[in-house]
Parts: C-alpha cells; structure tokens; sequence
C-alpha cells in the first residue's frame, strides 16, 4: 500500500528477491493490470538502477528507502531503453507500477509504502 497525500492506494504486487527474479523483472510482458507492479526488495540498503531493455509496458519506478519512505520517482520510462535508471542513493526495495501511476495518486518524496520487511 500506498500512503499519500491524496489516501491509500492498494496494488496487488509480484515480489521479486533473488538475483534471477530482479533480473528479469517485467521484461517480455505485454500487459499489466492496472493496479499491479513488481516490488524488488534488496537484503540492504544499497544503491540500485534498472533499465528498460526489453521491457515493453511504459512503467513508473519507485525507489524505496529504509522505513518504507519514497526517496525517488522516476515516470513514464521508456521502453526498451537501455540507459540506467539510478535510484541516486541507498534504498531497500524498487516497486514497478504502470506509467502514470504516480502522478494519478500525487505521489510525492517522502511518502510512505507499506509493506512487511519495509517497516523501520
């Protein structure tokens, strides 16, 4: 869940924690519904960065701090690319959802995701 300015917003998310599942993320899929996404969840606080290569639904990446807090939204990615999206510091998790999605919710820095294993 969500916590933002704007309420809570609930998504129903695959959660991706070793090294293949990360790897392969959403690459190859066609579709995702629309309140869906992948949470990558990390063993530490680490840098991160994604790219976009073969992945072909445009998605909105959510870079998650210690405690569960948004550090860093980057919307709209483009498909297929293959320049590095930074998370541009240590985070714990990195939650994929639709492009658009952050900004239907007014999701901003310093909101809060809940889920286990993100609390402080």
């Amino acid at each position: 869940m969500l916590k933002t300015a704007s309420g809570d917003h609930n998504f129903s998310v695959e959660v991706a924690t070793t090294n293949q599942e990360r790897a392969l993320g959403l690459m190859f899929r066609r579709e995702l519904p629309e309140n869906a996404g992948m949470l990558f969840l990390y063993d530490q606080p680490q840098p991160a960065a994604m790219w976009m290569k073969n992945t072909i639904i445009p998605l909105d990446m959510i870079f998650i701090a210690a405690g569960g807090k948004v550090h860093r939204i980057v919307s709209h990615t483009v498909p297929h690319s293959t320049e590095a999206i930074a998370s541009e510091g240590d985070v714990v998790a990195v939650l994929e959802l639709n492009a658009g999605q952050a900004d239907k919710m007014a999701l901003r820095i310093g909101d809060k995701v809940v889920y286990p294993g993100l609390a402080e």
